[in-house]
């Protein structure tokens, strides 16, 4: 799990002093960290002459060759690990450091185009993967145990730590006070990291040695950049109400931020008005895409090479595309080489020549295409190909991005500058992306063609000269220093985003379907550091019980200040982490309720806090965002589901109450026959919002488990039933606390087999809910219960462990809750598969089973992260023996196959094409068969209910449906 930024390990500074004389650093240090190159810019604050204020880049020494350094302008941001026997013994020792054992910059870029398996790339882009946890080591994705890997998190403080360290041996050496731990340092970000990856970038900082740190987003960096090129003549190049884009196309996201010009007190000045959305698209994305082109015409279709030489393929697409177009490369075609494997080496190498106009036409025509202003985006959140495991946007068209994007940002310029119908005056593109003319010109002719029926046939935006795009940021990060230690030119760079905490609605008050109660907490373009108690309107919280805020952001709506009330429609709004707690209040922790202020702030590094502030006492209590959400919680079913009455809901409440209240009050065996004839509705059709009412009270009432072995098999079968799946609603991880009392407790009859096995069920209900530390402590509990054998570790003992004979159901039943298990170490789960196959044997397989090995071996996990899938080696192995046996034709098996071959998009989970053509093969002989191919060969296909409920074991709540998009 992501861990919080630990405050002993980084100082993230609020205020720098405005006098040279008062300031404790020597240096204002910019540092771009980018997805594929990283580069440091640097001002001298002891220097007082004419050299003042003046911004220096900072040569990186590197490995460049085995053993050999040099000194580049940038560090591009590439980890290689190496194995025993890849590189030559002392090929990674530095000046500094003569042990080390890895190495980062140009060799490591270098090096992993011919050892791919061992290079760590785009770990920017894995702080904004949500799927994965983040400080776990993930990477290289997808490879084998014999790489010690790492954490994106760590990845990044390697970049960051072998740039101090280069500092400190160029900068400081012998000079005290010199070191960058001991200057202030602006690290850029992009405009659209979210939560988390704000602060695991902090966090990578902090690990790394760095002190005194500042995030600044990118974009404006860039904006910065030029203005330190023109801090004598910009006036005379803008005027009030004008319009600046900044187009920011890196390796791994595409930024864009609007800035408007505005006369001041003191003349011209600068607002930031909008920012983007977080887009996973970039460089990177083109690589791909002339790789699979390239991967075609050498293989006869896209898919066709392993991992590796897919890695090596994309590796020569870049420098091919760098090459290609660029400005001073004259050849029109280049030549793309992979080396063969095995003993064929030569034999089966695969060469091909690709041209410029190749290169142009997949670019230009797939990422910046003319498109018309009004054509609307697809609607909805599905992510594009899992390429190396990160999830890429759909959408690979960057002006059809950047089109959306000045459509919503529309009423905030009219309001801002009083234009109508608002066209950009400017454009200022930044990134590596963005270095061919050919590209810059074909998106400016796009604006152009967007805006010419209302600013002009003749018009054209003019474009802001970026020289060096590759170190722009760097230098603007630098500059943004200095304006804030001098009291320079600055942008307004307010919150582009509104803030709102969702509200109930008063009692009559009409809902409509898609609007959201809110109260404005932090209004549109407040400054970093903003700091206000929300005396109006009151708020009323119930202390002593889970309660859960929700929280909103939007960058659309203006207007909207603090404290106003406002109705919310769900397509201007994002939902930002869920804040769930229990306000603890008085020694008897009665629920009652109290009267609070909400206090808000932005924080130095673009997040928000929030704290509860009694207004009878002193408590003050802080409402932390679950910003480390492990997998990707059900989508919300579109669905309608029968709605009861809250006299109905009571009514049924009340039997559970009847049989565990007291004991002989109730028949625990007709409870839910009793329950089901109350709500006249089948079980299955209770929604969650009932069933987690009731799930409660059964938690209030737990000591009637004990009443009798009946009483506890009924307790624990309802109240799996009501829990399932462990999430989905905001107050689950509170009952998480208290479901996991309950094991630790254990069984009060353990001697009974029908106790066991509701035991079992429950945990296999409530997995989803868990977090990997307590799976572990589930699978330890539950794993020497089957027939095989001992766990590896005993650590823990339970002083209540079932016993008594096992009935050969209940072996059917621990390995569906093991299975479910998705947090699990890989290791653990491959072993599980494999004993699991050994119980196979003969033409008929049991299907209780076979779900649980699908389970295990999953391609795309129910609530689990996708670092801990199993590898898609292990089980090809597992698919070979399964069907080695000729098994008998069944929807069982057809289920397991599909989720052991489904088609990600990943080269790391997908299975090889052999075995899914082996699948496909055996499904021929399944009724139906067709529906589980396309499963199979298709990676957006759509999971149909019996495939949900498959996957599960059983049917989901009602408003619930398993997303098939990750």
């Amino acid at each position: 799990m992501e861990s919080d930024v630990s405050d002993e390990l980084i100082e993230v500074v609020e205020d720098e002093p405005t006098e040279i004389e008062e300031t404790k650093y020597k240096y204002i240090v910019g540092i771009d960290l980018g997805t594929t190159n990283s580069a440091v810019s640097y001002v001298d604050l002891t220097i007082k002459d004419s050299e003042k204020n003046k911004i220096r880049f900072l040569d990186i020494p590197q490995l460049v060759a085995p053993g050999e350094i040099g000194q580049r302008s940038v560090l591009p941001s590439f980890l290689y690990l190496p194995g025993p026997y890849d590189m030559p013994e002392g090929s990674t020792s530095l000046p500094w450091d003569t042990e080390r054992k890895y190495a980062v910059g140009e060799i490591a870029r270098e090096q992993g185009a011919v050892v791919p398996g061992r290079l760590v790339s785009s770990a920017k882009s894995w702080l904004c993967h949500g799927r994965v946890d983040r400080t776990a080591k993930i990477l290289p994705w997808g490879e084998g145990t014999d790489v010690e890997k790492v954490s994106p998190v760590e990845a990044s403080s390697r970049y960051i730590q072998h740039i101090r360290e280069v500092w400190d041996e160029t900068m400081a050496r012998g000079r005290e006070g010199h070191g960058l731990e001991e200057q202030m340092v602006y690290l850029t970000v992009p405009a659209s990291f979210d939560e988390v990856a704000r602060e695991l970038t902090v966090k990578a900082s902090g690990q790394a040695g760095l002190k005194y740190i500042k995030l600044m987003e990118e974009p404006l960096a860039a904006f910065y950049a030029w203005l330190y090129q023109h801090e004598k003549d910009w006036q005379n190049i803008m005027k009030p109400g004008q319009l600046i884009i900044v187009c920011d196309v890196g390796g791994g996201t595409t930024d864009f931020t609007i800035i408007a010009v505005v006369e001041g007190e003191n003349g011209l000045c600068f607002n930031r008005l909008s920012v983007g959305e977080h887009l996973m698209l970039g460089g990177d994305n083109m690589d791909m895409t002339i790789a699979r082109n390239v991967e075609a015409q050498l293989c006869g279709r896209p898919g066709q090479l392993d991992s590796n030489r897919w890695h090596e393929l994309t590796h020569q697409c870049r420098k091919v595309k760098e090459g290609l177009l660029s400005e001073k490369h004259d050849k029109q075609e280049m030549d793309i080489a992979i080396m063969g494997t095995g003993g064929k080496l030569i034999a089966s190498t695969l060469k091909t020549p690709i041209s410029t106009s190749q290169v142009e036409e997949l670019i230009i025509e797939g990422f910046f295409p003319f498109v018309s202003f009004e054509e609307k985006q697809e609607s909805g959140s599905r992510k594009g190909l899992m390429e190396w495991g990160l999830p890429y946007v759909q959408e690979p068209a960057i002006t059809k991005h950047l089109a959306a994007f000045w459509q919503r940002s529309v009423p905030i310029l009219e309001e801002e500058t009083g234009r109508t119908n608002p066209f950009p005056d400017f454009l200022l593109f930044n990134g590596g992306s963005l270095t061919p003319a050919i590209i810059r010109n074909r998106i400016r002719d796009a604006v152009q063609k967007w805006f010419h029926d209302v600013a002009g046939k003749e018009w054209s935006p003019r474009e802001l000269h970026n020289p060096k795009p590759e170190l722009a940021v760097a230098v603007g990060a630098a500059n943004y220093g200095i304006a804030r230690t001098f009291d320079g030119i600055k942008v307004g760079a307010g919150s582009p985003r509104t803030y709102y905490v969702e509200v109930s609605h008063s009692q009559g008050e009409e809902k409509g379907d898609k609007s959201r109660k809110a109260v404005c907490l932090v209004p549109r373009s407040s400054e970093e550091g903003f700091d206000s108690q929300l005396r109006k309107p009151e708020f009323e919280v119930l202390t002593n019980k889970p309660v859960a805020f929700t929280v909103f952001s939007s960058n659309t709506r203006i207007g909207d200040k603090m404290g106003d009330i406002v109705m919310l429609s769900e397509e201007e709004i994002t939902l930002l982490p869920p804040i769930n707690t229990v306000l603890k209040y008085g020694k008897k922790k009665e629920v009652i309720p109290l009267p609070i202020h909400l206090e808000v702030r932005l924080t130095e590094i673009g997040t928000l806090e929030l704290w509860c502030n009694s207004q009878k006492t002193t408590h003050r209590w802080q409402l932390q965002f679950d910003v480390r959400l492990g997998g990707t919680p059900p989508a919300q079913s579109s669905l309608s589901t029968e709605t009861l009455d809250s006299e109905t809901i009571e009514l049924a409440i009340k039997e559970i109450q009847k049989v565990f209240e007291k004991e002989r009050s109730g028949n625990p065996e007709s409870l839910l026959k009793n329950m089901t004839s109350i709500m006249e509705l089948d079980k299955t059709k209770w929604s969650m919002p009932v069933i987690r009412k009731m799930a409660d009270t059964l938690f209030k009432f737990k000591q009637g488990r004990s009443f009798s072995p009946q009483h506890e098999a009924r307790w624990l079968n309802l109240l799996g039933f009501c829990l399932r799946p462990g999430f989905g609603d905001p107050l689950d991880d509170w009952r998480t606390k208290g479901i996991w009392k309950i094991f630790l407790e254990g069984l009060s009859f353990s001697d009974k087999h029908q106790c066991r096995t509701e035991w079992r069920i429950l945990w296999r209900r409530v997995a989803g809910g868990l977090k990997a530390g307590q799976q572990l402590e589930v699978y330890e509990q539950l794993f020497p219960s089957l027939p095989l054998g001992e766990t590896k570790s005993k650590k823990k003992k339970y002083h209540k462990t079932p016993k008594g004979k096992m009935l050969s159901h209940e072996g059917q039943e621990i390995w569906m809750a093991l299975a479910n298990l998705e947090r699990l170490p890989v290791d653990i789960k491959e072993t599980l598969g494999r004993q699991l196959l050994e119980r196979f044997s003969g033409e008929k397989l049991n299907p209780k089973e076979l779900w649980a090995l699908s389970r295990l071996g999953a391609r795309i996990p129910f609530h689990g992260p996708l670092d801990k899938v199993v590898s898609a080696q292990e089980v090809s192995t597992w698919l070979n023996k399964l069907l080695s046996s000729n098994p008998e034709a069944s929807n069982a098996l057809a289920h397991a196959l599909v989720q052991l071959g489904r088609s990600t998009g990943d080269r790391g989970r997908d299975l090889p094409d052999n075995d899914k053509g082996n699948i496909i093969k055996w499904l021929d002989n399944v009724p139906n068969g067709d529906q589980y191919k396309e499963l199979i060969n298709n990676p957006e296909s759509a999971l149909g209910k019996s495939e949900q409920e498959w996957i599960f074991g059983e049917a989901l709540p009602p408003g619930l449906v398993i997303s098939s998009e990750e």
